[in-house]
C-alpha cells in the first residue's frame, strides 16, 4: 500500500491493486474514506463526521495535481 503523504494526521494512500477512475484512500485510526482524484468526490466513507469529510475534500483539492502525479508514476510504470 504506497502511502503518498501524511497531513493533519490523515493517510493518503493507495492499494497496489487499484483500478480506475483514479482514487485515493484516506484514513485515521478505524475511519477511512475514498475520493476521486479528477473532481474530488466522496466514493465512500466510514467513521469520518461531515466536518471531516469536508476537511479532506479540501486537502484532496488542494493535493490534486500531486496525488495524480503520483498514481500515474506508481500505476503506469
Amino acid at each position: 500500500m504506497p502511502t503518498v503523504f501524511y497531513i493533519n494526521g490523515f493517510r493518503f494512500f493507495f492499494y497496489s491493486n487499484e483500478h480506475l477512475p483514479k482514487h485515493i484512500h484516506i484514513e485515521i485510526g478505524d475511519k477511512t474514506a475514498k475520493f476521486y482524484l479528477e473532481n474530488a468526490e466522496l466514493v465512500k466513507s466510514f467513521g469520518f463526521n461531515p466536518n471531516e469529510l469536508k476537511q479532506i475534500r479540501i486537502l484532496v483539492e488542494e493535493n490534486q495535481e500531486l496525488l495524480i502525479k503520483k498514481w500515474d508514476e506508481y500505476f503506469n510504470n
